[in-house]
This record gives C-alpha cells, sequence and structure tokens, in this order.
C-alpha cells in the first residue's frame, strides 16, 4: 500500500504547492492571501447552504495534527501554513479546483 499525504494524491495540488514554493515572497503573500479569501467564502457558501461536510477524512485531520511538529517545508512559513490548512478543511473537490486554479494562472514549464 502507498502511504501518500493528502496533497500528493491531486497532481495539480503537488503542482500548485511546488509554484508556490517558488513564488518571489510579495507574490506569494498576496496569492496566499486571495487563497484564504476564496477558501472563506467557499466555507461560507457550504454552511448557508447546509452542504457542509460532516468529516474532512481521517488523512487530513492527521495532516492538521501534524502541521503544528512542523516537519513539512510549508509548516515553516507561516503565511504558507495557514492557507494550506486553511484549504486542507475544504471539501476535496473544492481544494482541487483551487490548486487547479494555481495551477492554470501561474502555468510553469
Amino acid at each position: 500500500m502507498e502511504n501518500k499525504r493528502w496533497y500528493d494524491k491531486h497532481r495539480e495540488t503537488r503542482r500548485a504547492l511546488d509554484i508556490l514554493r517558488t513564488l518571489p515572497p510579495a507574490l506569494r503573500k498576496k496569492l496566499l492571501e486571495d487563497i484564504i479569501n476564496v477558501a472563506g467564502a467557499i466555507k461560507t457558501v457550504h454552511r448557508e447552504n447546509n452542504t457542509a461536510p460532516l468529516s474532512i477524512g481521517l488523512e487530513r485531520v492527521l495532516g492538521l495534527y501534524q502541521t503544528n511538529k512542523g516537519r513539512r517545508w510549508y509548516d515553516k512559513q507561516q503565511d504558507l501554513s495557514v492557507a494550506i490548512k486553511t484549504v486542507s478543511t475544504l471539501p476535496e473537490s473544492d481544494y482541487v479546483n483551487i490548486m487547479e486554479g494555481i495551477c492554470m494562472s501561474l502555468k510553469q514549464d
């Protein structure tokens, strides 16, 4: 059995994290603010429509717990850590859409 982190399951999520890692700090900060705002808006829509998920899944809960240990590269960057935590609590289809959007808008070859 292959042990993958929640963000390794989708190619776009891995690519988006790689893109975020290489962006200049000022651009990354602005993009992360936008990601947090979009994730917050999505959560609000789910609450208003009573479509909020009952659970985000054990894998992502464990990932949030492990963030406190600071073992992943993005845990050491406060703004990036907050954005990833925020996105990771969304339903899977929503966080995948956000990551695909990052990849499409910041396409790097």
